[in-house]
C-alpha cells in the first residue's frame, strides 16, 4: 500500500512537472519573440512603437473581457496555456508588462543600448527562466526560488548578445552581470520592465 502511494504520489508530481514545462514554454516562446523588435525598429521606429503599444493595449482589453467572462478566441487560449498557477482567476499581467518594457527602452534609449535592453529583456530572461525551470537543482537565496542554472544562462545569453551588438568585451561583461543581478530579484511579471529599463541605462552610460 505505501509503495502504491509513494508510486501514485511520483506519477502526480511528474504530471505536474511536464504541465510547468509545457506552460514555461509556451510563456517564454512569447518572450523570446521580443527580440525582434530592434530589428524592426531599425527599419521604422515609429511604427515598431505603434505595433507594440496597439499589441498590449489589444492584449489588455481582451484579458478585461475575458474577466468578464467573454473570451476573445486566439487570444484568450493563448493567455490561459501561458497561465501559471498564480495567474490562476487573474488578469495575467505578463504581456502587458512585456509590451511595456520593449516600447520604454525604445523610448527612452538611443542605439545600441535600446536593442541591448530589448535583447536582455527577450533572451536573459526568457532563457534563464526556461533552463531554471527544467535544469534548476542549486537555488539561490533571497531569490524567490531562482536558481543558480538559471541565473548563469541569463549571464551567458546577455553577454553574447550585448557583444554581438558593441563588441566590446568590459561594458558587455559589466552589463551582462548587472542584468543577471536584476534577474535574480524576485519581482514577478515587472521584471519584464525593471530589467530592460535598467539594463538599458546601464549600456547607454558605458558604451
Amino acid at each position: 500500500m505505501e509503495r502504491d502511494l509513494r508510486l501514485s504520489r511520483g506519477i502526480r508530481g511528474s504530471i505536474a512537472f511536464g504541465e510547468e514545462i509545457r506552460i514555461e514554454l509556451v510563456r517564454k516562446s512569447i518572450h523570446l519573440m521580443i527580440g525582434i523588435v530592434p530589428t524592426l525598429a531599425s527599419v521604422n521606429l515609429t511604427l515598431t512603437i505603434g505595433l507594440l503599444a496597439f499589441g498590449t493595449l489589444a492584449y489588455a482589453a481582451s484579458e478585461s473581457l475575458r474577466m468578464g467572462g467573454i473570451e476573445v478566441p486566439l487570444v484568450a487560449r493563448v493567455t490561459e496555456l501561458a497561465a501559471r498557477r498564480r495567474d490562476s482567476g487573474k488578469f495575467v499581467m505578463g504581456p502587458v508588462t512585456l509590451g511595456l518594457g520593449a516600447m520604454l527602452s525604445l523610448l527612452l534609449y538611443p542605439n545600441p543600448a535600446a536593442a541591448i535592453a530589448i535583447y536582455a529583456l527577450a533572451f536573459g530572461d526568457g532563457l534563464s527562466s526556461l533552463v531554471g525551470k527544467i535544469l534548476g537543482t542549486i537555488r539561490l537565496p533571497f531569490t524567490g526560488g531562482k536558481s543558480l542554472e538559471g541565473s548563469l544562462t541569463c549571464f551567458l545569453a546577455v553577454f553574447v548578445a550585448t557583444w554581438s551588438v558593441s563588441r566590446r568585451f568590459t561594458p558587455s561583461l559589466a552589463i551582462a552581470v548587472f542584468a543577471t543581478l536584476i534577474e535574480a530579484m524576485p519581482l514577478k511579471d515587472l521584471d519584464n520592465i525593471v530589467l530592460p529599463v535598467l539594463a538599458g541605462a546601464l549600456a547607454w552610460l558605458i558604451l
